[in-house]
């Protein structure tokens, strides 16, 4: 066998080591950019990009006018809420005897969620009658929030709720409104906390076990990301705000120990969602550790049951029903027969099938009297301490383009100015609008008295004409925030986008979306009669909601998104 020189075994040496060093190296190379898609960019290239993109946006600042601020801006409770026909029924009665349920969505929806809507068709089916006239049920599916507003403000009144817990019915009481609770449980199920199954493992290693207590001090130390669903509205987000202030004082849920401990709770939670796919796509993105659903939903998607633990909380949500008003002795005949055929072996198969009854030990560790009027105080605590230390810092872009003219432009100033009261004095808020053209109708300044009066002076002034350059405003939208917060950075950057969403000039999605999950701003899109799915894209770069109303509604859901992020 020949031997090598020594000459060949260094250059051997050389070339070995030349390759083992372009495999490290390119190993480096690759796996610092796995995650990361080819769109995002440095905060560098983000600051550089935004201001070449801003040269090419034409912008005329407006000069600001105030407008008086008066009672009459506010809309009643009845005035804030949609036709009822918004709301179809999803199940129709035609007897002689016919009661309307509002029902909440689990329950009176499609598929798995439409247990109610099918026990209530096999009912109608079955040619019941009282008092020898045929009786019918129609169901109407309306969030348990939205049903107690309907009843409280007298606009449309069904003659029986089964909202998803009892809380509902204790706060319409607490109202003066009339209703009676005809059975405590319809089909059983409960709220719970997802954590990944990593997390959960993680906290069971450190405190022994996982629970609502466990939950909150780990929150509170900021060891997991919380999210939780908007209590207005939600029967999971004001059960799990009861149980926050409950963990911090069972003896009192309002007392200064709760609010307090509620306050340092609440600086840690990074996500208040206005629904729950909104938690659930953050969820996803591993922006957040841990969620609130209930059981039923959970049992249902195998994707959610292999990823997450479920750990239930608070009172029980066996979707109880009352009956509202007064009704007639056949009409108070019917829900009783009604609700008996609900509690039936083959309903409960049925519900049990769809996921309901699978919790039945699960006893709840809240006290059974808690008052309705501690649950409205308990709102009202959360809208007051939401945003505790980090005041929201937002500029509201309203599309003024042709396609806006008449009713939608008319809507879009309506809903603004009542939303006004729905944000919270110590945040931040800007106006711009656009056509072809952008144009900074309010700079960025705290929302006092004040700059509500420029702020409404500036909505009023809106006109709709010209193209629709969505993606130029977003640009300077951007720019405002970064602006304001060189002079004050504890707050948090949010952009309300209120458009038809059909963009033709100006910047494009591809251009503005590396900047927009560059400086991490949530843009909540609302829609207009809109194409919904453009809108969507907006909103999904940094996980917001996007809001699909038609002029009717919109009040209402700016009302529900405000009370919940603002």
């Amino acid at each position: 066998m020949q031997k090598l020189s020594t000459g060949k075994i260094i250059v051997i040496f050389v070339v070995i080591a030349a390759v083992v060093f372009g495999i490290v190296y390119g190993g480096i190379l690759l796996t610092s950019n796995l995650g990361k898609s080819e769109d995002e960019i440095t905060a560098e290239q983000a600051e550089k990009k935004l201001s070449k993109l801003l040269e090419g946006v034409n912008v005329t600042n407006v000069e600001a006018k105030k407008a008086a601020i008066s009672d009459e801006d506010i809309l009643s409770d009845e005035e804030e809420l949609p036709d009822i026909n918004s709301y179809p029924l999803s199940v129709t009665g035609g007897g002689a005897v016919n009661i309307e349920i509002f029902s909440s969505p689990e329950k009176a929806g499609e598929g798995t969620d439409g247990w109610l809507n099918e026990i209530a068709e096999r009912f109608n089916a079955s040619g019941y009658t009282v008092n020898g006239k045929s009786a019918t049920v129609s169901i109407r599916s309306v969030s348990s929030g939205l049903a107690v507003d309907y009843i409280k403000s007298g606009k449309y009144v069904p003659q029986a709720f089964s909202p998803s817990n009892e809380f509902w019915g204790a706060m319409l009481e607490a109202s003066s409104i009339k209703v009676e609770l005809v059975e405590r449980k319809l089909a059983g199920n409960v709220a719970g906390v997802l954590l990944s199954n990593k997390q959960y493992q993680e906290m069971v290693d450190k405190y022994g076990a996982v629970n609502m207590k466990v939950i909150t001090e780990a929150t509170a130390n900021n060891e997991i990301a919380m999210g939780y669903t908007n209590p207005f509205v939600s029967s999971t987000g004001l059960n799990f705000l009861v149980c926050t202030l409950y963990s911090y004082d069972p003896e009192d849920i309002l007392s200064d120990k709760a609010v307090e401990g509620f306050k340092t709770f609440q600086e840690n939670v990074p996500l208040v969602s206005y629904n729950t796919l909104q938690m659930r796509t953050s969820a996803e993105s591993g922006s957040l550790d841990a969620m609130v659903m209930e059981y039923q939903l959970y049992y249902n998607d195998p994707t959610l049951k292999n990823d997450y633990k479920f750990t239930p909380f608070g009172a029980r949500h066996d979707s109880p029903m009352y009956a509202v008003g007064n009704l007639s002795a056949d009409q108070s005949d019917l829900l009783k027969m009604f609700c008996d055929y609900c509690l039936n072996s083959q309903s409960q198969e049925l519900a049990a099938k769809y996921g309901f009854n699978q919790n039945l030990n699960y006893k709840s560790e809240l006290p059974d009297n808690i008052s309705g009027d501690k649950l409205l105080r308990a709102q009202k605590l959360y809208k007051e301490n939401k945003n505790v230390g980090k005041p929201i810092m937002a500029v509201f872009i309203a599309d003024i383009s042709g396609s806006m003219g008449g009713e939608p432009i008319n809507s879009l100033q309506t809903s603004l100015i009542n939303s006004m009261q729905y944000i919270n004095t110590d945040n931040y808020i800007g106006l711009i609008s656009y056509s072809n053209r952008v144009y900074i109708n309010l700079p960025i300044a705290r929302f006092n008295l004040n700059q509500q009066s420029y702020f409404k002076g500036a909505v009023q002034s809106l006109d709709a004409n010209g193209a629709t350059a969505t993606y130029d405003a977003i640009v300077v939208a951007i720019d405002m925030i970064n602006k304001a917060m060189a002079d004050n950075p504890n707050v948090k950057p949010m952009i309300f986008l209120l458009s038809d969403g059909e963009q033709n000039v100006g910047w494009s999605l591809n251009d503005v979306s590396p900047i927009v999950s560059a400086y991490e701003i949530p843009i909540y899109t609302i829609g207009y009669n809109a194409n919904i799915e453009a809108l969507k894209r907006i909103s999904e770069i940094n996980e917001a909601a996007t809001i699909n109303a038609d002029s009717d509604d919109i009040i209402y859901q700016l009302k529900n998104l405000f009370n919940s992020e603002m």
